[in-house]
């Protein structure tokens, strides 16, 4: 993909929907009884890989013009399937869809594409096996492909290592079926995507301090979902809006979940011309208009409590910290090392090729912004993220940029360079 800086850019857009909240409308809808229908489901292939699983499980999804019906058979209804589950590239299907899997009556194989089978499957396999959950891979340390054999899970308190919402997803959808209850303890607040579809559906979920309880319940039951545009997704508009001169980029209809709005609170932090307007409460999740207009950014340091509500968002952060006056520090961002790629690494690697000051840390990086970017061939490391952030690089460089296997972005916003290059 080539791209072609741009002097300004005035644009409206509405972002594809949230990845988090499409994966968990499957398989919650999966397990209530009744029709769930989704209006706004991201047609990305990691999504796709979960719809493509609960089918092999037994449950019927269709799609009807733009929405998503997923007739659920409740609770205790998926059957074994006749085939291994393939994931793909989505880690997300993978640890949660194991958290379900390990009380089912049945055995269950899953894999997923090369990138899946190196990422650290450990971190569920301590909790679910502290339940009862049986996993067996074929190292001492869990990872894809894998078996689980399912069997009768007791309720655990289990505190988090990490911050990691795909971990406690895993544990509190293995909760549900679980005798006795189920206590999760997060050293800081991860996105609580699971916990607020769950409470919609039916289920007994109640947050005390940085505990989440889980109670199990009879049934969980259908309920219409509105999937807001993921603010994952913005995020690249956000920041292009901030560094590209004389600019306004209006994103309609953003989910702007607290758990998720780290984005937002670094690049104000950085002095971003940033307002939220027409804010709303859709299905538990708030929704606004996120307006973005040029900005005179300026450096700051990232981390704490602060890196779970932007993990994901890091790569583009970082390119915000080459157009700010100043030093950019990001730290305590070592779940960096184990996404898609190590992205500590590769975001260092393509934004060096531009020019960039940036050097690596431990547990981060740091940015001595200021230096102007020039045009450049780069690779996306077939990560999305670092893909699109690139792509956000080269608008604002000087000259033409080529990203080199661009077509990973499918993985979660499949219209992305038509949004970007219209």
């Amino acid at each position: 993909m080539k791209i072609t800086p741009k002097k300004e850019i005035h644009t409206t857009i509405t972002v594809p929907g949230d990845k988090s909240i499409s994966h968990r409308s499957i398989m919650l809808g999966a397990l209530a009884k009744g029709t769930t229908e989704i209006e706004g489901f991201l047609m990305g292939e990691d999504c796709l890989s979960t719809i493509s699983c609960f089918q092999k499980l037994g449950i019927r999804i269709e799609q009807q013009k733009d929405k998503i019906i997923v007739h659920g058979k409740g609770l205790h209804g998926l059957t074994a399937p006749t085939e291994t589950l393939d994931v793909g590239n989505s880690g997300t299907t993978l640890r949660l869809i194991s958290g379900i899997l390990s009380a089912q009556p049945f055995c269950s194989h899953l894999t997923g594409d090369a990138s899946i089978q190196k990422r650290p499957m450990e971190r569920i396999a301590v909790p679910l096996r502290q339940m009862g959950a049986v996993l067996k891979g074929s190292s001492d340390k869990l990872f894809a492909p894998f078996a689980i054999e399912g069997t009768a899970l007791k309720g655990i308190t289990y505190a988090l290592p990490m911050a990691s919402a795909q971990v406690k997803s895993a544990i509190l959808l293995a909760g549900l079926f679980a005798k006795g209850e189920t206590i999760v303890i997060e050293p800081e607040p991860t996105r609580d995507h699971t916990e607020i579809m769950l409470r919609c559906m039916g289920a007994e979920i109640q947050k005390i301090g940085n505990e989440i309880h889980c109670k199990p319940v009879p049934e969980l039951y259908a309920h219409k979902i509105v999937v807001p545009s993921d603010i994952s997704s913005a995020a690249y508009f956000i920041v292009l809006g901030c560094i590209c001169e004389n600019s306004e980029i209006i994103l309609k209809n953003v989910g702007i979940n607290p758990t998720r709005t780290g984005i937002l609170d670094a690049l104000l932090a950085m002095g971003a011309n940033i307002h939220v307007k027409n804010e709303t409460i859709i299905n538990g999740e708030k929704i606004g208009d996120i307006i973005v207009t040029s900005s005179k950014l300026h450096g700051t340091t990232i981390g704490g409590a602060e890196i779970p509500r932007l993990i994901d968002e890091i790569p583009v952060l970082a390119v915000a910290g080459c157009f700010a006056q100043g030093t950019t520090i990001i730290k305590d961002a070592q779940e960096l090392k184990v996404k898609e790629s190590n992205r500590i690494k590769t975001i260092i690697a393509e934004l060096k090729k531009f020019g960039a000051n940036i050097t690596e840390t431990d547990d981060g990086m740091i940015i001595q912004g200021g230096t102007p970017l020039k045009g450049c061939t780069v690779e996306s490391h077939q990560d999305h993220r670092i893909a699109m952030a690139m792509a956000v690089a080269g608008m604002c460089a000087s000259g033409q940029t080529e990203i080199r296997n661009a077509e990973c972005v499918t993985i979660s916003f499949p219209n992305f360079f038509d949004l970007l290059l219209k």
